[in-house]
């Protein structure tokens, strides 16, 4: 049996107390309970701070371009569906630059599980303001305080057709191990958004923070994550950030609608022979 160990491949180096170090160890234990195997998962990673993660995770890794995790996480199961894909982005990441790609991976329902990291700022470049910083947030970019709303990823995700949807948080890890479980367990798309304070450049929205503006819709009199209009309910709460399993339904998945056959495709019969070559040429002619 696997162990915590078995898929770790070398030490950290983010700035000491960041979040990343939760979910990376959540990512861990996940895969040890789940009895996953190294060789049979991969993790995709954007431009950010949480980019450096699949250096660390022993597993097959793919570091792509700024906000094209998705595209790449989504060939990659397409290609080969008995692997265990997991995308991890940054707030930034995901729902500025790629959000275009975020929307349609939603609504496409591949199967694969999407990280994002949310810090409320861009980290890996010092500290500029993101799409989900505050209003009124101070930063480098923002000397005078952030003009603009926040962007909320679970209320898109929700509205653009997805079947999972969950937020964590860096400071309670078991609740986020829980989540990770259940994201990679579900037939679809399922993202998992985590709260995870930058330590270095974010002093508004730290630990403490997110501990005083958050609530586990777990502990929600009459709680049901198939409730559509309940989820949008606990999202839409202006005093307080909702958090743990907020929606989730059943439906096929994007591979098995176009993919009926699981081989994967490096190992399908997929070579025509003349005559077939020869009876499409001529529809042309």
């Amino acid at each position: 049996m696997l162990k915590e160990k078995d898929f770790h491949f070398c030490d950290p180096t983010w700035c000491s107390g960041c979040g990343i170090y939760s979910i990376f160890s959540a990512l861990k234990k996940t895969a040890v309970t789940l009895e996953m195997k190294p060789e049979e998962t991969v993790v995709v990673t954007g431009i950010g701070c949480h980019g450096r993660l699949n250096n660390y995770f022993k597993a097959y890794g793919f570091h792509t371009l700024h906000g094209r995790s998705l595209p790449v996480a989504q060939g990659i199961k397409l290609a080969n569906r008995q692997l265990s894909v997991i995308a991890v982005s940054g707030d930034g990441d995901t729902y500025s630059i790629g959000l275009g790609h975020f929307i349609h991976a939603l609504r496409r329902n591949v199967n694969l599980t999407y990280v994002v990291v949310n810090n409320m700022i861009y980290g890996l470049t010092q500290g500029q303001t993101s799409p989900t910083s505050r209003k009124g947030f101070v930063s480098k970019s923002t000397p005078l305080g952030s003009k603009e709303s926040p962007l909320c990823g679970p209320h898109l995700a929700l509205v653009s057709g997805g079947t999972f949807i969950a937020r964590g948080f860096s400071g309670a890890p078991k609740q986020l191990s829980s989540l990770l479980e259940k994201g990679i367990q579900h037939t679809g798309f399922s993202l998992i958004e985590v709260f995870s304070p930058c330590v270095t450049h974010n002093l508004a929205n730290t630990y403490d923070w997110f501990r005083r503006n958050t609530f586990d819709v777990d502990q929600a009199k009459g709680y049901d994550p198939r409730n559509r209009e309940k989820a949008w309910e606990f999202l839409n709460n202006r005093q307080r950030l909702a958090m743990g399993l907020l929606y989730q339904e059943k439906s096929p998945s994007f591979d098995d609608l176009v993919l009926p056959v699981k081989t994967p495709l490096v190992q399908s019969q997929m070579f025509f022979d003349q005559k077939k070559w020869d009876k499409i040429f001529k529809e042309f002619e």
